[in-house]
């Protein structure tokens, strides 16, 4: 990753970080590299990381990353969060009311999910970013000009409530945490 992607990467995980809790069991889908649960030592008691990327489970202290795809390789137990940041766009349209049924599934009670979208707008920058080899634009082919406020729909749809949603970045992205009802 180049400078500019992990800047955005840090970006986002912080937006997160805000409503992770002391003690919290996180469950990061699309975990990547596992950089998130490095930002979040001392602050979460245990976390497991899902992405396709992956070639071979990753065991570290307090975390753990897995190959493959949520919920196929979830371990079977529950979290108090579930965290996709820059992921749901990548999701096609088909499958997201599921993939926030299979949320609800794995969460706690008054569980959160933290979700991160960037602006359709945000694909064009990209495209030109990725061409001037500014970034690498992680999996940016798997964009299609995703709504953030789509995101609404398919998690109010699944019981659960928002809590927050706010623009960053100069609006060109999107944060939005619901909690399980």
């Amino acid at each position: 990753m180049k400078k500019l992607d992990v800047y955005l990467q840090n970006v986002r995980i912080s937006k997160a970080k805000q409503f992770v809790k002391s003690g919290d069991v996180v469950l990061d889908i699309g975990s990547h590299d596992g950089v998130m649960f490095e930002q979040f030592q001392g602050l979460m008691e245990k976390g497991v990381g899902i992405d396709p990327s992956l070639s071979k489970v990753i065991n570290e202290k307090n975390y753990t990353l897995i190959p493959g795809f949520f919920p196929d390789v979830c371990p079977p137990e529950k979290f108090d969060v579930i965290t996709m940041l820059a992921v749901l766009e990548h999701i096609p349209t088909d499958k997201q009311k599921q993939l926030a049924k299979d949320c609800f599934m794995f969460l706690n009670k008054g569980g959160r999910v933290i979700i991160t979208v960037p602006s359709p707008q945000v694909d064009m920058i990209l495209d030109v970013l990725t061409s001037l080899k500014i970034i690498d634009g992680m999996a940016v082919h798997e964009h299609y000009g995703f709504k953030p406020k789509d995101t609404l729909n398919i998690f109010e749809a699944s019981d659960f409530k928002l809590l927050h949603k706010e623009n960053f970045q100069l609006g060109l992205n999107n944060l939005f945490v619901f909690e399980k009802i």
